[in-house]
């Protein structure tokens, strides 16, 4: 059952991956505001999803519609989504200011209200008084925090996050994933997050989406299905 219209954020229709000898199907469409979860086997193309969703990874078939627009074809700073990779979310480069800023403008020409919205930003995600520092005088979580201020400034209705946090330890992981569920609350937007663990599908997840055997699923309520997981998640759950 695909629901369109102003409630659906993201609609993937019919869409086919081909990568060599890899295939990727998914048709589904994920609700605004929600706060989905991939989950699945190494290699099954969670990250090839959300590839193909940013505009990075080519369609064979079918098409993406983000809040009724076709962006099969955009380009993927024109799909009005923001992004949060695992690694290079940072310019070494830049202070955690001006990393802030580019969510704003790419040129960095930023006005004093635009200013003020960084300070701001990293101010929600506890990093007032670090917006000097460069990427290297910040801890591996501080990182993740200026990323997270980043989206925040965009106010995208998508944020798209393939494991980013992957790297820090459980504590840390869970302040950034409770972090990821207020920027989007504040901001509205829904989250496609690919994860690993199932312990952040139930902090942090609405529904998941499950990758595996050359499909991506339709989003389904993660605690049912984390409570009674059909089969094949169930041998990927362990």
């Amino acid at each position: 059952c695909v629901m369109l219209g102003g409630d659906v954020v993201l609609y993937l229709n019919d869409v086919l991956i081909e990568l060599g000898d890899f295939s990727l199907r998914a048709d589904l469409s994920v609700p605004a505001g929600r706060k989905v979860a991939i989950i699945g086997p190494s290699g099954a193309g969670k990250s090839t999803l959300v590839g193909a969703v940013a505009g990075f990874v080519p369609l064979a078939r079918g098409s993406v519609t983000m809040q009724g627009r076709d962006i099969t074809h955009a380009a993927p700073d024109q799909r009005g989504m923001a992004m949060l990779f695992q690694d290079g979310n940072l310019f070494p480069h830049l202070t955690a200011a001006q990393n802030v800023g580019l969510g704003l403008r790419p040129a960095l020409r930023l006005t004093a209200q635009e200013q003020g919205q960084v300070r701001d930003a990293l101010a929600r995600v506890g990093l007032a008084g670090f917006e000097d520092r460069t990427p290297a005088n910040l801890s591996g979580g501080q990182q993740s925090r200026a990323a997270l201020a980043r989206m925040l400034v965009q106010g995208k209705p998508l944020m798209l996050l393939d494991e980013p946090f992957a790297a820090l330890g459980p504590a840390l992981r869970d302040d950034m994933l409770d972090l990821v569920s207020t920027v989007a609350a504040d901001t509205g937007a829904a989250v496609l997050m690919v994860t690993h663990a199932p312990q952040d599908v139930r902090r942090f997840a609405d529904d998941v989406i499950f990758v595996e055997g050359g499909e991506a699923h339709a989003p389904q309520a993660a605690g049912a299905l984390m409570d009674n997981p059909p089969p094949a998640l169930k041998n990927y759950l362990g």
